[in-house]
């Protein structure tokens, strides 16, 4: 598969659309072997790539150096927490497994009240998701979203953390692009079966 014909829209859609509850690549795959690439086209292609497979891997790293850098401000790890949570709201199998364990939870307390949450709809593969609503415990995901959001900038003001949030999510994201940018991409990332995963969540694929 040529990962330099994927649009970075593209590349988002599909991010937005997996499943983020698989396991993180082993460490020692995370951290193999890199090489420098040859031209832009393939640096293009190998980011898009690697972006991709070790997704998980790039999240709790983000997350690990924001602990890190707050590590004296408590109050500040809460609001790093409140604003993962706003981000997986995106996504919408994040969603629904939310949705879908809150009213499990809420169903062993008060029967009547998890009948008002409306499950959300299982995710088809390889169908548009945009077209259908997405709800969480019954209500809008933009809701949670919203209110996520506001929490989680009150807690950044009230912990007076602003600036260092913005160190640690540019050496983050730098991390990040640079372990994408040298990392050789990983042979599972071109088998078939990875191929197909990703059809399923990018809507306009066309076969190459």
């Amino acid at each position: 598969m040529d990962w330099g014909t994927v649009s970075t829209e593209d590349l988002i859609e599909a991010l937005k659309e997996v499943d983020w509850s698989s396991p993180p690549r082993p460490f020692n795959e995370f951290f193999s072997k890199f090489t420098v690439p040859r031209s832009v086209n393939k640096w293009n292609s190998r980011l898009k790539c690697n972006l991709y497979y070790y997704r998980t891997n790039y999240f709790l790293m983000i997350l690990f150096i924001l602990g890190l850098g707050f590590l004296r401000r408590p109050l500040a790890i809460v609001a790093a927490m409140s604003t993962a949570l706003t981000i997986a709201f995106l996504n919408d199998s994040f969603a629904g497994t939310f949705s879908e364990k809150v009213t499990r939870t809420v169903r062993r307390f008060s029967p009547h009240v998890a009948a008002k949450m409306r499950p959300l709809m299982p995710v088809l593969r390889g169908r548009p998701s945009s077209k259908r609503a997405i709800f969480i415990c019954g209500r809008p995901r933009w809701q949670f979203v919203l209110l996520c959001s506001a929490v989680s900038f009150f807690l950044w003001f009230v912990s007076c953390g602003l600036l260092i949030l913005l160190w640690t999510l540019a050496i983050s994201l730098l991390a990040t692009i640079m372990h994408a940018s040298f990392r050789t991409p990983n042979l599972k990332a071109r088998l078939n079966t990875f191929r197909e995963e990703f059809r399923a969540v990018w809507r306009n694929y066309s076969d190459l």
